[in-house]
């Protein structure tokens, strides 16, 4: 194992501590748990919006806690849950007086964690609700979508729900954004090698050397599809037609585009699959109208990429283009 770390169980700590260091203008620890972290102005005054999740993954979760985006995070270790009180923490931490949206990836542990939250912000006089990320069309089929896992496209609804709360939207209105962004989302990922764990020094799943896997998950989760490595356009065929039946695009859609890379793909690569998303596009008439490419959802040093769409209409374009600013993602 070749990692620039110190002690395997302090790794997360320690990169924390990091982005405190790095971002003490935009960050901060509202309590002594260096797991939760909020906006350096929370609360705002406005609806709150906290995301949760295991790290290994920035920038999400962390990285999207900035003003447009969410007001609060708490942290897990590496692939792993955070605790129901630090999701109540952050929670408790952004309150201002106008409720609390839960809006992180559908996971078993992350939504048993966040529902005994809600019991505690309850208890608290907190208003909250939960929209559930579930993009990831390789997981379920379409007639199970609300199973789906979360990936990438969640980075959609953070963008959409940030921007809905930083103008004053109420928290019926902002969860409204949330979920239609969602229902509106879908995203294929493709793995090329493993991520390796740093307190276990092994692989989070086994990939033959020249064979790719679609569908693949954030934590290395079994895909659909498992066979020699493809050139790069067949690889975004292979990734956008399930999209496209998905979200039933057709001649003048306009769409939103992320590809993202997994955390060890170089950014050229990611520009060229850009590329053959936009002649696929073009090829079916839907006009891309935003675009996002860069490291948006990583697995710690997986190879690999993922496709998400977001499905345009005018209010969600206009959320989009609203300004946004954290330490990892700035849109003026």
């Amino acid at each position: 194992m070749r990692k620039i770390i110190n002690q395997p169980n302090d790794f997360v700590n320690e990169m924390i501590d990091g982005i405190l260091l790095a971002h003490p203008d935009k960050l901060k620890t509202p309590g002594n748990d260096k797991r939760v972290l909020v906006r350096a102005d929370a609360p705002t005054g406005k609806v709150g919006i906290v995301t949760g999740g295991g790290s290994g993954h920035l920038p999400l979760f962390k990285g999207y806690v900035g003003k447009g985006l969410c007001s609060g995070v708490a942290i897990g270790n590496v692939f792993s849950s955070p605790s129901a009180q630090q999701c109540f923490e952050a929670a408790k931490a952004v309150d201002g007086g106008k409720g609390v949206l839960f809006l992180y990836g559908n996971y078993g542990g992350d939504v048993f964690n966040f529902d005994l939250a809600i019991d505690l912000a309850e208890l608290e006089g907190i208003e909250t609700r939960t929209a559930l990320g579930r993009d990831d069309v390789a997981s379920q089929p379409n007639e199970r979508k609300h199973d789906r896992r979360g990936v990438a496209g969640i980075f959609f609804a953070y963008k959409g729900a940030g921007a809905a709360a930083e103008r004053g939207d109420d928290l019926e209105a902002v969860t409204a954004v949330a979920e239609d962004i969602i229902e509106h989302t879908a995203t294929m990922g493709i793995g090329l090698s493993p991520t390796i764990l740093p307190t276990t020094g092994k692989a989070s799943f086994d990939l033959p050397e020249g064979e790719m896997e679609i569908g693949i998950g954030i934590h290395g989760e079994t895909g659909i599809h498992r066979g020699p490595l493809e050139t790069a356009d067949q690889i975004v065929e292979r990734l956008m037609a399930p999209l496209v039946a998905d979200l039933a695009l057709v001649h003048e859609d306009r769409i939103a585009v992320l590809v993202n890379g997994m955390g060890a793909t170089p950014l050229e690569e990611l520009y060229v699959m850009y590329r053959h998303v936009r002649q696929q596009a073009a090829l079916i008439g839907v006009t891309v109208e935003k675009s996002y490419i860069g490291e948006y959802a990583t697995s710690l040093e997986m190879a690999g990429a993922s496709l998400s769409i977001l499905k345009l209409n005018d209010e969600r374009l206009e959320l989009l283009n609203a300004p946004a600013d954290s330490p990892f993602f700035v849109e003026v």
